[in-house]
């Protein structure tokens, strides 16, 4: 007799088989195997040889067909209506499943009804259906653990999910979403890092969020993975999608919309608050709660979890909702706040939030019971013989809920919380985080108008920002201004970016976002609220369980769950795996309570913060030491100070863990060290900067590298400690050179040096002799600057400097170039990379062959220069500096010019010349225009290359970097000879002349 009511099946994931609200227990592995492999191709019949293939693949024992034919046995005996499901069909087995009962046709089907829709114009209907389908898949079949012929049959599938995936971001980008699409795409590229329709989606989301240098430097990454892991260039869409972002094509913005009509709500007899008029935002929330009520099966009761940060918008979410499913339970629409968090109340108990729903039903006074179980038992009888719905709002724990919940029942109930309900057993979760921009600007806009939001788009959107897209402080900064008509929004918003009175201009009336917040931190033991306050310390926008762990002064472990019963309580956010973030006005309240512990109130941070920030600037040296030590290898480490404490490091593989580790953690050390100065931490400023500016300088980072420095400086001077002013200063004359700041760094080099004699610090000598050198060579001063270069080298190698050797050869070879020595140039460049390769400082290595590169052209020998750039493109993609590896390509260009291979020579250049950062190098930046301008010349386009010469002229000029002008002067020259301004050319051509001969270069050497 076949099973009454249907069997559900799940395959999209681990196998699961669900008779009504029971999971039925399939067995072990050979026979989910064999149920997936039969359901995998439902009515389709199978032979056992093929299921043997599937559970075994090549591997099948001689009992193989028997135990198929016993798992087929068992499988019948277990599922309820088994016999009716797997189907004997002659040679084998066949899945007699409907539809209804198997996921894999319900995903089927929902694609093939979202194509109909889609080709019919109904971009809607086709985006629900795409979501519908998207939301079945749990994961591989089996979880990734079925075999060769399951493994395959799921890589087919995971490829219909991901088309499914990229339809319906083109879907919302049609309809004009963009924002709130970024992380989204992000985490689907993070399991499918080579799909190029993917990326170039995040490109134009990000574009069209205003970020357009991030959608840029998405096409580098997708061009870097592919180059990297497949060794091919990115197609033609995505090249095409790159170039319409560079010049901002109009054909890339958002799509018009047409607005959709405000929902109707019902009037119908309740107890529910009333429905926002202004509601906004919340969609895909609202839509997710909704779909379980409308998916639901079983017998109930449907329960719906609603938790957030304090003021993230709970109760309206679920208030809308309700409203909205007024009619599908016409019984009652019930609402109770059970004051978990309720200033001077104490929380309802189940027995007390018994009586009151009893008597919002009408039950008389005196027919409630007087004892607390009889109240409850009275409501749970009650409850099942209506069909309502029911808000219990402000819950503090499960232990408040679950003793209202009866079965069976037709009621769905929406619970909302500040804390993550995990203990309420068969409840659906919708966990609210804080608004998407564009949703927070249409809160503001709703509330003010219009007229007055138009006026100020710009302040609206700071105003929404200094909110921390947080619904209450969005209702509340804008109900200020409604009531103030006089007041501008940039008026409050100037208000609100004093950090220290944020949360005070965040209250009005009853609302405060200080007292919801408080709430939630009052609600925690002493040792969590230690905890929070400790955790607010960090200054960066997110961290890592290890530097959790030295803010609390706890082990790893300990720490990692101290960070999850705080994200449980959304005090604290997860943006990714692993890492921790607070809501900015969650920190700036863990700041309030702070200064409120400071002794005498003074406002002053506490002891408790200072030792915490002292703890983690110690964890970050010593963080930031282990990095630099394996990613650039050979740098000399001074003497630290003793830790106060032992802080436990992340391990690091090598020196592309390193490089990782830099990159998550640079802006949080960037973040500390501010922090540090402002606090008067002025050695640790010193020692952690010196650290930072390798991986800034590596990544390109030259102004912040420049206003660290600066920084460092400025710590070590008040510190008054000649060793770290010196370190300081050393560093500073370096960030000037790459900024092109060229005086300031002959300044502090010449400091630097006296210093280093003063202290007797040789090394200290070595390294800012060279610096020097290298200053006065970009300055024409060709002489000096090789005096000053062979006594830095002579000394770095008497000192065994491998490293700062490799540096100042780099830099000599440069200088006997420009005076016609090829060949002390290619010895000192040929060393350079020699002493880099030994020490594994690739970067160096690579820095030294393009240096090569240049005087093999300079030398005219196209061949070997060509063969080396070659080999520096194949070394290590990717380790360069934005501003290096423009140099390299734009030599690569010229070498291939001079070939006459133009098609790769143009490409070149084209990349060399849009090289994202170039910009904030402008010594290269000049180098770069000036060497491009040569290839453009040399292909007969003497505009493009008169263009490139006064802009490499205009800005060395500017800086005082007389080689690369002198080379602009003599190229423009060239270019306007071109073109036939013979009167114009002469000038620049006599100008150049004088130029070169003033710094010595000769006539027949030049570049």
């Amino acid at each position: 007799m076949p099973h009454s009511a249907p069997i559900r099946l799940r395959i999209l994931g681990s196998v699961e088989c669900w008779d009504g609200d029971e999971r039925v227990q399939l067995g072990g592995p050979v026979s989910e195997r064999v149920l997936v492999t039969l359901l995998l191709e439902p009515q389709r019949v199978l032979p056992v040889h093929r299921l043997v293939e599937a559970v075994w693949d090549e591997d099948a024992p001689a009992t193989a067909a028997h135990q198929v034919r016993k798992a087929v046995a068992e499988l019948r005996q277990r599922i309820p209506g088994g016999r009716d499901l797997i189907v004997t069909d002659g040679p084998g087995y066949r899945a007699a499943v409907r539809p209804e009962q198997l996921d894999l046709l319900q995903f089927t089907e929902a694609l093939r009804r979202a194509r109909e829709h889609a080709a019919a114009g109904q971009s809607a209907d086709a985006a629900a259906l795409l979501r519908e389908a998207i939301a079945l898949w749990r994961g591989p079949v089996l979880s990734g653990n079925g075999g060769a012929v399951v493994d395959a049959a799921s890589a087919a599938l995971e490829e219909r999910r991901l088309t499914a995936v990229e339809q319906l971001f083109d879907l919302r980008l049609e309809a004009g979403e963009a924002p709130e699409l970024v992380a989204e795409i992000r985490e689907a590229i993070g399991g499918s890092p080579l799909r190029e329709t993917l990326r170039g989606q995040l490109m134009l989301a990000l574009y069209r969020s205003g970020r357009q240098a991030e959608a840029l430097a998405e096409y580098g990454t997708i061009r870097t993975v592919l180059d990297e892991e497949l060794g091919i260039e990115p197609g033609d869409a995505l090249r095409d999608l790159h170039q319409a972002i560079l010049r901002n094509d109009p054909a890339l913005a958002v799509p018009a919309t047409a607005p959709t009509a405000p929902p109707v709500v019902t009037d119908s007899r309740s107890t529910l608050p009333y429905d926002l008029h202004d509601f906004t935002g919340r969609e895909e929330e609202l839509n997710k709660l909704i779909g379980f009520v409308e998916d639901a099966t079983g017998s109930g009761p449907l329960i719906v979890a609603i938790d957030g940060m304090g003021g993230s918008g709970k109760t309206s979410l679920a208030v809308r909702a309700a409203h909205r499913l007024t009619d599908r339970y016409p019984d009652a629409q019930l609402h109770l706040d059970l004051r978990g968090y309720t200033p001077g109340e104490e929380p309802l108990s189940p027995a007390a939030a018994a009586e009151a729903l009893l008597r919002m039903l009408g039950v008389p006074g005196e027919r409630i019971p007087d004892d607390p179980e009889g109240r409850i038992a009275l409501w749970r009888s009650t409850m099942i013989r209506h069909r309502m719905i029911l808000l219990l709002d402000n819950v503090v724990d499960e232990g408040q809920v679950k003793p209202l919940l009866a079965s069976p029942t037709g009621t769905v109930v929406l619970v909302t919380s500040r804390a993550l309900l995990v203990d309420l057993d068969a409840a659906h979760s919708v966990s609210l985080g804080t608004m998407a921009p564009q949703d927070s600007t249409a809160l503001i806009v709703s509330v003010i108008g219009e007229r007055r939001a138009e006026a100020e788009t710009e302040a609206v959107a700071e105003l929404a920002d200094l909110s921390g897209h947080l619904p209450l402080a969005l209702r509340i900064a804008a109900a200020r201004l409604r009531k103030r008509p006089r007041w501008t929004v940039r008026y409050l918003v100037d208000r609100l970016r004093d950090d220290a009175h944020r949360l005070a201009e965040l209250s009005a009336g009853e609302r405060s976002v200080e007292v919801t917040l408080r709430l939630s931190y009052e609600g925690l033991d002493a040792g969590y609220r230690k905890a929070f306050r400790l955790l607010g310390q960090h200054p960066g926008a997110d961290l890592d369980v290890y530097t959790a762990a030295a803010l609390l002064d706890m082990g790893v472990r300990d720490s990692e769950e101290v960070l999850e019963y705080l994200l449980d309580m959304h005090l604290v956010q997860q943006h990714e795996p692993g890492r921790y973030a607070f809501h900015d006005l969650v920190r700036s309240f863990a700041h309030v309570l702070s200064r409120a512990r400071s002794s005498g109130g003074t406002g002053e941070f506490s002891d408790e913060a200072a030792g915490a920030v002292r703890r983690l600037l110690e964890f970050s040296l010593a963080a930031s030491d282990a990095a630099c030590d394996l990613l650039f290898p050979g740098r000399v480490r001074m003497a630290r100070p003793e830790s106060s404490f032992r802080p436990e490091l992340a391990p690091l593989a090598g020196a592309e863990a390193a490089r990782d580790w830099f990159e998550r953690e640079q802006d949080g050390l960037l973040a500390a060290i501010a922090l540090a100065f402002r606090r008067g931490f002025d050695r640790e400023v010193a020692l952690l900067a010196a650290n930072v500016v390798f991986h800034l300088d590596l990544r390109g980072r030259l102004d912040e590298f420049l206003e660290l420095c600066r920084t460092a400086v400025a710590a070590a001077r008040r510190l008054d400690e000649p060793v770290l002013l010196r370190l300081s200063l050393s560093n500073l004359s370096v960030a000037c050179w790459k900024r092109g700041r060229f005086e300031d760094g002959i300044t502090a080099a010449v400091e630097a040096h006296q210093l280093a004699v003063d202290l007797g610090d040789r090394r200290g000598q070595a390294k800012d002799t060279g610096v020097l050198g290298l200053l006065l060579a970009t300055t024409g001063r060709l002489d000096e600057a090789l005096s000053r270069l062979e006594q830095s080298i002579a000394l770095k190698r008497e000192l065994g400097a491998e490293r700062a050797e490799a540096e100042s050869l780099s830099n000599i070879s440069g200088v006997h170039m420009e005076r016609g020595d090829f060949d002390d140039a290619v010895r000192a460049a040929t060393r350079s990379v020699e002493l880099a390769r030994e020490l594994g400082a690739v970067e160096k290595e690579l820095v030294g062959m393009s240096d090569l590169a240049q005087i093999q052209l300079a030398m005219g020998d196209v061949e070997a220069a060509a063969r080396t750039l070659a080999q520096a493109r194949e070394r290590a993609p990717g380790v360069l500096p934005p501003a290096e590896r423009a140099l390299q390509l734009i030599l690569s260009a010229e070498a291939e010019s001079r070939h006459g291979r133009w098609e790769r020579a143009l490409q070149w250049a084209e990349e060399a010349l849009a090289t994202k950062g170039l910009e904030d190098a402008p010594v290269r930046e000049a180098t770069v225009w000036n060497t491009a301008g040569r290839v453009f010349h040399r292909n007969g386009d003497h505009q493009r290359a008169l263009s490139l010469h006064r802009q490499a002229h205009g800005s060395a000029a500017r800086l005082g970097h007389r080689v690369e002008e002198a080379y602009a002067l003599d190229g423009m020259a060239a270019a306007l000879t071109a073109l036939d301004e013979v009167e114009r050319a002469a000038e620049q051509g006599a100008a150049a002349e004088a130029a070169f001969r003033a710094m010595g270069i000769p006539g027949r050497f030049r570049r």
